[in-house]
C-alpha cells in the first residue's frame, strides 16, 4: 500500500482527471488552493465539490504514519489486559500499586503532549516521532525482564513519556502534509488504522495467552516485534517545511487565538466527565461478563471505533466539525447512561460497540477541529496543549469516578452521562459561538469557522 501511495506522489495527478489517483501532493494543493478555500475549512462552507476517490487527500506521510500507529497500538493493546494480571499475579503487587503505576503513566503522557507540541513548532518533527516510538518500544522489553513492580513503574513512565513525546509532532506532521479540505479524513484514516491495531492486539494477546499455557511474561517480548516494526516504518516519512530555527520568530511565541481557547475550554470541561475506559471494563465485569467475554466485547468496541473513524473524518470535511463532535458526545451520553442503568451482562454487547462511535466521531475530528483554529506556525503547540489539558482532565475524572464507584459504578456512569448529554445539546445549539473570531484575530489566526 505504501508503495502505491509513493508512486502517486512522484507522479503528480492530472488536473484534468483528479479522480484517477487516490493521493495528492499536499504542498502543491495548499499552494493552489484559493483563499476562499482556506477560509471555509471547518465552517460547513466547503469548496465546490470536485471528483475525488475514496482516499483522496491521503498523502504518503499520512499513510505511513497511520501504519506506524497500527503496529505500535497492536503491541500496546496486546498488553493492555495483561499488565494488571502480570503485576498482581506474577510480581505480587497490590491493586493500589496498579493504580499508582497507571496514574503516573497517564500523568506523564499528558504533560509530555504539551511539551512536545511546543517542540514540534521549533524543531524537526520526524526525530521527535521516532524517538517517542523508540522509547515506548524498548519499555515493553524492560517490563518482560522485571522481577519487581518498581521496574514496571519505570518502564511505564518511559512508555508514556514516549507516547507524549511523539503524539503532538505526529499530529503536526499530518496537518502540515494534508490539504485543508481533507484534514478531517486524514485524521480519521489515522484513527481508523490506529484502532484497527487495538482490535488485532487484544485478540492476538488472548490467542498467545492460551498458546503459551497462560504464561504472561513471554507476551512482553512478543509485543516488541510489532512495536519495533512501527519504529522502522518512520524511516519512510519525509518531512518538509521550515528549518528547526523557527523558535526565534515572533509567530511562534504570541498568544493563541481566543476562539481556540474557547473550544479547548469546552473540550476540557467534557474531559472532566470522561473517565478511563478501564472503569467501563470493571462495570462489564460487575454485570457478569467473563474475562474472555470482556476481551471480546472490548474488541467489538474497537471494531466499531476503527470502522467509523474514517467516514466520520470525511463527513467533518463537508459539515461543521462541531456537529460531528456533538454527535459523538450524544453517543457517549447514551452509552454511559445505558451502562449505568442496565442490570444484565447482555446489554454490554450492544452498548460497548455503540460506545465505539463516540471516539470515532470525536478523536480525529477533535484534532482537525483544533487545528482549524490555529495559525500554521502554532499547530504543534496548540494541539499539544489541547491534548495535555484533555489528559489532565481525564485524570481528574478518573479520581472522582473511582471515589464514587462503590460496588458497581452506576452512580458515576449516570452522572457523567447526564452531564455530557447537556454538553452535547449545548454544542448542537450554541456551538457556533465558540468559533467566532475575537477582536484582532483575523490578521493572525486562521480564517476558519470550524
Amino acid at each position: 500500500m505504501v508503495i502505491a501511495f509513493e508512486n502517486s506522489i512522484h507522479s503528480p495527478p492530472s488536473v484534468t482527471d483528479p479522480s484517477s489517483i487516490c493521493c495528492i501532493d499536499a504542498d502543491a494543493e495548499a499552494t493552489a488552493a484559493p483563499l476562499w478555500h482556506r477560509r471555509a475549512m471547518g465552517s460547513g462552507e466547503r469548496p465546490p465539490d470536485r471528483p475525488a476517490g475514496l482516499f483522496a487527500g491521503l498523502t504518503r506521510n499520512v499513510v505511513v504514519l497511520s501504519w506506524v500507529s497500527f503496529f505500535q497500538d497492536a503491541a500496546s493493546e496486546m498488553l493492555y489486559p495483561v499488565l494488571p494480571l502480570f503485576l498482581t499475579g506474577v510480581l505480587g503487587a497490590p491493586a493500589s500499586v496498579v493504580g499508582l503505576i497507571e496514574g503516573v503513566a497517564e500523568g506523564t503522557a499528558s504533560v509530555m503532549k504539551a511539551v512536545s507540541g511546543r517542540l514540534a513548532d521549533i524543531r524537526r518533527r520526524r526525530p521527535l516521532v521516532a524517538t517517542g516510538y523508540g522509547i515506548s518500544s524498548i519499555s515493553k522489553l524492560v517490563i518482560g525482564f522485571a522481577t519487581g513492580w518498581p521496574l514496571v513503574l519505570v518502564a511505564r513512565f518511559a512508555d508514556r513519556f514516549g507516547k507524549g513525546l511523539r503524539t503532538s509532532p505526529r499530529d503536526a506532521l499530518i496537518v502540515a502534509d494534508t490539504p485543508l479540505e481533507h484534514r478531517g479524513r486524514a485524521f480519521g484514516f489515522n484513527r481508523a488504522l490506529d484502532t484497527a491495531g487495538a482490535v488485532v492486539g487484544p485478540l492476538a494477546g488472548l490467542a498467545l495467552y492460551e498458546a503459551l499455557d497462560h504464561r504472561l511474561r513471554p507476551l512482553f517480548f512478543v509485543a516488541f516485534v510489532p512495536a519495533a516494526a512501527s519504529v522502522a516504518l518512520i524511516g519512510l516519512v519525509r518531512e518538509h517545511g521550515a528549518p528547526p530555527d523557527r523558535g526565534s520568530t515572533p509567530q511562534t511565541r504570541g498568544p493563541l487565538p481566543r476562539r481556540y481557547w474557547r473550544v479547548v475550554l469546552f473540550l476540557t470541561l467534557f474531559g472532566l466527565a470522561n473517565f478511563s475506559d478501564a472503569l467501563l471494563i470493571l462495570r462489564a465485569k460487575a454485570l457478569g461478563l467473563s474475562f474472555v467475554g470482556i476481551i471480546l466485547a472490548y474488541a467489538l468496541y474497537n471494531v466499531s471505533y476503527a470502522f467509523l473513524s474514517y467516514p466520520a473524518g470525511v463527513i467533518s470535511d463537508r459539515v461543521p466539525r462541531r456537529l460531528v463532535f456533538a454527535t459523538g458526545l450524544a453517543i457517549f451520553a447514551v452509552a454511559y447512561i445505558g451502562l449505568g442503568a442496565v442490570s444484565s451482562a447482555g446489554w454490554v454487547w450492544f452498548l460497548l460497540p455503540l460506545y465505539g462511535g463516540y471516539p470515532a466521531l470525536t478523536d480525529g475530528v477533535g484534532k482537525a477541529w483544533i487545528a482549524d483554529l490555529l495559525p500554521e506556525e502554532r499547530v504543534g503547540s496548540g494541539l499539544g496543549l489541547y491534548q495535555g489539558l484533555a489528559g489532565g482532565a481525564a485524570l481528574i475524572a478518573g479520581v472522582w469516578a473511582g471515589l464514587a464507584w462503590g460496588s458497581n459504578g452506576r452512580v458515576p456512569l449516570l452522572m457523567s452521562g447526564v452531564v455530557v448529554a447537556g454538553l452535547a445539546i449545548a454544542l448542537f445549539l450554541r456551538g457556533a459561538r465558540l468559533e467566532q473570531d475575537g477582536a484582532g484575530e483575523g490578521a493572525h489566526g486562521p480564517q476558519s469557522g470550524s
